[in-house]
């Protein structure tokens, strides 16, 4: 075939192993792949694809099949196609409830032992759906898909990925199916990469194949420019960067798990994200390329899982920070705001946010340092949510902050805490204020849906 004019000749049936690294933005002449898949919007060839489903996509029989039809028409359009799969739906919830029924405390290897087998019937059935449509396909565990682990059960992080075993699957033309939620770690140990372990591993696998795309397919038809919940005119995006969906990320906009937008982000993996139940264009993200006229706000991000902490009265002398935010980081509670106020009289005050789910826990480890901190009293505010203006934008826009602050003074609604990036404005207020103040910064920044045709 031709590649910018140059004709390229390839014999033997190893001839293809190099091919799923390759990407031309010129479209090529007639190939011996067949004509190339091109995502709406997508401006660049490629050659292999990973696609994840949830277990939603294999509730039944019917979405078993549409997930069969789905990659095997990405790969008669010229693809090499590697799918990854959670468990089916509601399977694990199913045997983590059996295990508790047997004993209070189950232990977390058997735990993962029984999670790690629901998602292995997915990727068996998944398989077996590809072959029933037509296709040729293989199944691939955790452990022969290479997925290299750490010891910890029920959240492992992923440390390498050997893809030889996939490689010899896709060379045969075959779909490789993986069971996404599960890895192996040092020792030969079941481990499952917790929620959103199956995004994760989808983008560590395209990482690791060199693959052009990594899909992710759920219920949501992309990502959105707020959380539909919230604000009804929220319309769906078309392309965004990585930094701006990391931010999005967890707030209920559509976008993927942190977890794999960071790793997505760092080993430079395209993604595109759209519904499993439809052929909508999705929303496409990489990283950021520069553009004239870009607007200077994406999104409107939102969280409802947000608590404040604030230490009242704190001796501000050397190390009194160290003191407080170092044993929060011992019990594994993550940080978000943290705001000093001026010191007064040799006291300040500090006030930060962690999630709800920590609050609890947070209240006692800075209990236990309020001696040694000098602190005069402990205050916490449970009914806090924090609304968050997105765009990488943002960066070559003076103004933005004054107008949301502008926009939320005419709303009347009080801003607690301020933290600034260079892509992001983050607000803290009342909860109850949360799902306004959504509304009106999306509509005053012009992210309300345009009428319809």
């Amino acid at each position: 075939h031709e590649v910018d004019g140059k004709t390229i000749v390839e014999k033997g049936p190893g001839a293809s192993r190099a091919l799923p690294r390759w990407r031309v933005d010129t479209p090529p002449g007639p190939s011996i792949l067949g004509p190339p898949r091109r995502p709406p919007g997508w401006g660049a060839r490629v050659a292999l694809i990973v696609q994840k489903h949830g277990g939603a996509a294999m509730a039944d029989l019917d979405h078993l099949r549409e997930l069969a039809r789905r990659a095997l028409r990405t790969q008669r359009a010229g693809n090499q196609v590697v799918v990854v799969v959670s468990a089916l739906a509601g399977e694990v919830s199913r045997m983590h409830g059996l295990a508790s029924a047997l004993g209070p405390r189950p232990e977390a290897r058997e735990q993962d032992v029984l999670a790690a087998a629901a998602g292995q019937a997915a990727a068996g059935l998944a398989a077996l759906a590809v072959r029933a449509e037509g296709g040729h396909a293989r199944s691939f565990t955790g452990r022969q898909a290479g997925i290299r682990t750490d010891s910890t059960h029920a959240g492992a992080r992923i440390r390498s990925v050997d893809g030889r075993g996939l490689r010899q699957a896709l060379d045969r033309g075959e779909v490789a199916v993986v069971a996404g939620i599960q890895g192996e770690d040092e020792g030969g140990e079941v481990t499952t990469l917790g929620p959103g372990g199956s995004d994760v591993a989808a983008v560590a696998v395209a990482a690791a194949l060199g693959a052009g795309a990594c899909e992710i397919h759920g219920r949501a038809d992309g990502v959105h420019s707020a959380d539909p919940a919230l604000c009804p005119s929220a319309r769906r995006l078309r392309r965004v960067t990585h930094e701006e969906l990391l931010e999005l990320a967890g707030a209920g906009a559509g976008a993927p798990p942190i977890r794999a937008v960071e790793l997505a982000m760092k080993q430079r993996v395209a993604l595109w994200i759209g519904s499993s139940a439809g052929d909508e264009p999705g929303t496409l993200c990489g990283p950021e390329e520069e553009a004239m006229e870009r607007p200077a706000v994406t999104a409107i991000a939102s969280d409802r899982n947000t608590a404040k902490v604030a230490l009242r009265g704190v001796s501000d002398r050397p190390g009194v920070a160290a003191r407080v935010f170092a044993p929060l980081a011992e019990a594994g509670i993550v940080v978000d705001l943290i705001v000093q106020n001026a010191s007064r009289e040799g006291r300040t005050d500090v006030t930060f946010t962690v999630a709800k789910t920590d609050l609890a826990r947070a209240k006692d480890v800075v209990e236990s340092t309020l001696k040694a901190i000098g602190a005069e009293k402990i205050e916490t505010d449970g009914g806090i949510g924090k609304v968050s203006i997105v765009g990488a934008g943002m960066k070559h826009h003076a103004g933005v902050a004054a107008r949301a602050f502008e926009v939320m003074a005419r709303a009347g609604i009080n801003i607690e805490l301020i933290s600034t990036s260079e892509i992001k404005i983050a607000m803290v207020v009342q909860e109850r204020h949360l799902e306004r103040a959504v509304r009106e910064l999306h509509a005053a920044f012009g992210l309300d849906a345009p009428p319809a045709r």
